[in-house]
């Protein structure tokens, strides 16, 4: 075999699955916006303490 030839079989090494890479990208992203979200309302719901206005 001539060192310039590429063995059968060999052509197309890696796979790159783009849809699943998609998905599990949106998937990731949809966790993120969701715990961003809850710390928010979180963070929200929570008494505001030390600089809270009061009527007195």
């Amino acid at each position: 075999m001539d060192e310039n030839e590429k063995p059968k079989g060999m052509g197309r090494i890696i796979h790159v699955d783009e849809a699943r890479i998609r998905d599990h990208l949106g998937e990731m992203v949809r966790g993120t916006v969701d715990e961003a979200l809850n710390a928010m309302l979180d963070a929200e719901s929570r008494p505001a303490g030390r600089y809270e206005r009061s009527e007195g």
